[in-house]
């Protein structure tokens, strides 16, 4: 909302306020001010003149050449406006004056005559290039013939004004007026507020309901519908003064009748609107729903298709405006216009948004409909527009409004009492106080008893419902600064990360140390991204995926299975872009439940996915490079539970959309937790991928696993003993399972078990495979003697042999 300094003064007396004074009390009274402009930078030695003669330049065909008096002498001016002519009242910048933009008047010579200062368009003194009436865009500003030759125009023009910027939030709509700012201020400043003037003079001899009827077929979009009729109209630029002001505050002035709609507008926050009465088409305003399909064409020329949620104005057949949005073309004021239909009505605000969204129309009279109006300013507004038609406009007011009424104007009552008001604040207000703070409000009141409150609110502040509505507009006017302040009692409690929290960032600590970027995508997917790489555990219990019920698109329609295809997504467009080697990885949720039709909320459950491509390992210097492939994969995750210290396994399998070959689901404890592999050479060219590997895994249940105890080892005072031995055996057999076993019968005396080798080829027989293991042997209380080792060595051997069907290689 821009607020006009010099317009507000009409209003409320501001004393000696500057307006960054003013602007400083209002956003400590709780509606923020963002900003102070002024209307123009300030010029100097720029008044009234009066052109005595305009003749033609005698040596240029668009030049003229002016005598102007100034009021204490009379200049030859060169002036190449089209629009100059004799008799006119001009903005004339003297010699030696200096406009905005430190321009600086000098006298010149133009064509060899002499030119001595300078007269004016509006945008030369400042003003805005967009709020220049259309009329004169191109041209000089000519004053009414009151304007007092050699007057100072600063004031005229109202430049010397300054506008504050207030952001308004949606339930201080009370805001969005002249007169709902100025009860603010008035009661900031404990200052009486002057209303505008609201007697009407009927001219005409008719009453308007011999000119128009009014139907509302939808009451419950439109209570309230007032029509008023105001004949002869002179269409005609509007007073100096309300230019002035429409500009300050960001309107464009268009002519006197479109301006007095805007202005009552801004002064009352009550959109209003004029009809051609001579274009309308029948003397019937009916209010209905839209038919579904039906047209019209609005005032900006775009034909809007219409449906049964918009509320239309039409004459009795066609749609003739938007409700509350904009006005349609075939009746729109002119020039020609002589007769004017005034629509002053109170709008649903839901149909009003509804019908923005629809076609994207917001404009100053949607906003104030949306974030809903005064319903007891709604007629008054209707009044004070046909009085300003008839001051400035030489307009006959027909008798009266054709009115549909079915509005509830009632005022909401709020009790509260000092001793509650004081609980609440910690203050010590008397009973008198709050009296002072409700009158500055100029809020009605009955006082029972001595202390106890009954508040009557008016309808102009429809955001005070309950008590503690009431409790922060005391609290505003008595002034925050005001309140009483203490320091918290009680012990302090340092903050801290949760054990979730920190155990997530240990996690993406080690992830990112790893080489991976993190990367955060979108909890919603398409149709077809929905069914990939879902994890095993997830798909063996027949999820259902849950749909969104009003998705932003077709991309975007599913809460998502498994965070993987999006990852995906993101290397595929990094990719095309000539990124070659990357790796990705997500801490994020996926959203799952069993039922078909949701009745609660799905589970959230928390993954770790993450997908590499192209070359893990590149030293140019020294030749040494290393593709991603399974065992990168497989490495980061053992690093990780290994950091974790949780035990983890991993069994080959096969996973939908993974290499049937290079693919193993993780297990701890015996469940499956997740899996890795690459994925699926069909899915990576569809992405347009080289050779990629993924994982995944539920961190959910290594959230229940994890035990965050700080522990320690004692370094060992006993030497170690290493042994190695090697298996031939069947090629399908997993090492990973000969490990385990292996950690199983040498407990206690084995510490610790490795794989250094796999072979396959010369020397074997088809379908083998050797494995070599080293083992370290160590107790933590004595030296271990040979034979103790020997002992549990032999006894893996053989119960190694005998479980896979293997021999120890020679």
């Amino acid at each position: 909302m821009l607020v006009s300094y010099n317009w507000l003064k009409n209003y409320v007396d501001l004393g000696n306020l500057t307006p960054e004074e003013l602007a400083a009390k209002i956003t400590k009274s709780g509606i923020e001010v963002e900003g102070v402009e002024y209307v123009a930078e300030k010029s100097t030695d720029v008044v009234v003149g009066y052109v005595v003669s305009c003749e033609q330049h005698p040596n240029a065909d668009k030049l003229n050449l002016c005598q102007v008096d100034v009021g204490d002498q009379q200049l030859q001016i060169i002036c190449g406006a089209p629009n100059i002519a004799q008799g006119q009242k001009v903005a004339v910048a003297k010699p030696g004056a200096v406009l905005p933009g430190n321009f600086k008047i000098k006298k010149v010579k133009l064509r060899g005559i002499e030119s001595n200062g300078m007269i004016c368009s509006l945008k030369e003194l400042g003003i805005e290039e967009k709020y220049v009436p259309t009329d004169i865009a191109d041209g000089i500003f000519v004053f009414p013939e009151d304007a007092s030759v050699g007057e100072n125009v600063d004031e005229l023009l109202n430049l010397n004004d300054a506008v504050l910027e207030l952001d308004i939030l949606p339930n201080r709509a009370d805001a969005l007026s002249m007169l709902g700012v100025a009860y603010e201020v008035g009661a900031i400043l404990d200052q009486p507020v002057n209303f505008p003037d609201e007697a009407v003079t009927i001219t005409e001899d008719h009453a308007a309901e011999s000119y128009i009827s009014v139907e509302v077929e939808a009451a419950d979009l439109n209570p309230y519908y007032g029509a008023f009729v105001i004949r002869d109209v002179e269409i005609k630029p509007s007073p100096l003064w309300m230019r002035n002001y429409l500009i300050a505050s960001g309107i464009r002035p268009i002519n006197n009748v479109v301006d007095i709609t805007n202005y009552v507008l801004l002064e009352y926050g009550q959109p209003l609107h004029a009809f051609d009465y001579d274009k309308f088409g029948s003397e019937k305003v009916l209010v209905r729903r839209a038919a579904n399909g039906e047209t019209m064409v609005t005032l900006d020329g775009q034909e809007r298709l219409l449906t049964e949620k918009n509320l239309v104005i039409t004459n009795g057949k066609e749609p003739v405006a938007l409700a509350g949005v904009m006005g349609g073309a075939n009746t729109e004021v002119n020039f020609e216009t002589k007769n004017v239909l005034l629509e002053a009505a109170y709008f649903d605000s839901k149909s009003v948004r509804r019908t923005v969204k629809q076609t994207g129309l917001r404009s100053e009279s949607s906003t104030r409909f949306e974030k809903g109006i005064d319903p007891n300013r709604v007629k008054k507004a209707g009044i004070r527009a046909s009085l300003l038609m008839q001051q400035y406009a030489g307009a006959k007011v027909a008798a009266g409004a054709v009115e549909f009424d079915e509005l509830d104007r009632s005022e909401k009552v709020v009790e509260m009492d000092t001793e509650h008001i004081n609980n609440r604040l910690g203050t010590e207000m008397s009973a008198a106080d709050v009296v002072s703070i409700l009158n500055r409000l100029k809020f009605d009141y009955k006082q029972d008893g001595f202390s106890e409150f009954s508040v009557q609110v008016p309808t102009r502040r429809g955001d005070i419902t309950i008590f503690e509505d009431m409790l922060e507009e005391v609290a505003r006017i008595y002034g925050y600064d005001n309140l009483p302040f203490t320091l918290p009692q009680g012990a302090a409690q340092a903050g801290a990360l949760t054990g979730r929290q920190s155990l997530k960032r240990k996690v993406k600590n080690y992830i990112q140390g790893t080489g991976l970027m993190e990367t955060l995508t979108y909890s919603l997917t398409n149709p077809t991204d929905i069914k990939r790489l879902i994890s095993p555990e997830i798909s063996e219990n027949k999820i259902t995926p849950v749909a969104l019920a009003m998705p932003m698109s077709e991309e975007h329609k599913y809460l998502r299975l498994s965070i993987l295809p999006e990852i995906l997504n993101v290397l595929s467009y990094n990719s095309a872009r000539n990124q070659a080697n990357l790796g990705y990885y997500e801490l994020g949720s996926i959203f799952v439940s069993n039922e078909k039709t949701l009745t609660e909320q799905p589970d959230e459950k928390l993954r770790l996915s993450g997908a590499l491509t192209g070359k893990w390992l590149e030293q140019p210097w020294q030749e040494e490079k290393k593709e991603v492939d399974f065992y990168v994969v497989k490495g980061i995750i053992e690093g990780l539970f290994g950091h974790l210290e949780l035990p983890v396994s991993f069994r080959k399998a096969k996973v939908a959309d993974m290499h049937p070959g290079r693919c193993a689901v993780i297990e701890m404890n015996e469940q499956t937790i997740g899996f890795i592999g690459q994925l699926h050479p069909t899915v990576a060219k569809e992405l347009d991928l080289k050779e990629t590997y993924v994982f995944d895994v539920n961190f959910e249940v290594v959230f229940a696993a994890y035990e965050d105890i700080p522990s320690y080892a004692q370094i060992p005072k006993y030497p170690s003993v290493a042994r190695d031995i090697a298996f031939i055996l069947d090629e399908d057999v997993h090492a990973g399972d000969i490990k385990g076993h292996i950690e199983e019968i040498g407990a206690p005396l084995v510490k610790r078990v490795d794989i250094f080798d796999v072979y396959q080829g010369a020397n074997l027989e088809a379908g083998k495979k050797s494995i070599a293991y080293s083992l370290l042997y160590q107790h933590p209380e004595k030296t271990l003697k040979d034979e103790e080792v020997e002992d549990s060595y032999q006894k893996i051997i053989t119960s190694v042999n005998d479980k896979f069907n293997s021999y120890v290689r020679s």
